[in-house]
């Protein structure tokens, strides 16, 4: 006969927000910082985007896109842990 298979443990949200985040592994910390790196990617898209059509003007431009781009990147991946050490200080 069928047999019930359960896909996931019940979990207890009661707590509200705090409970979703703590699932999906995000503190309120880590979720603004997740909000600054998207904005910045969103501005260096942009910038990107409205490229010169002179090749030393674009390509000064573009460079600089690139690494905020990348800056974007780098915070969205190790923003927490580079935050957390300023925020967390023990003096």
């Amino acid at each position: 006969m069928f047999k019930a298979i359960t896909l996931a443990k019940p979990v207890d949200m009661s707590a509200g927000f705090k409970d979703f985040f703590d699932t999906i592994g995000l503190t309120g910390s880590g979720l603004v910082t997740k909000g600054i790196a998207a904005v910045i990617a969103i501005i260096a898209v942009r910038m990107l985007l409205q490229l010169s059509n002179d090749p030393k003007g674009a390509l000064r431009k573009g460079s600089l896109a690139v690494g905020t781009l990348f800056i974007a990147v780098v915070l969205a991946l190790y923003g927490n842990t580079l935050f957390s050490t300023v925020t967390e200080a023990k003096g």
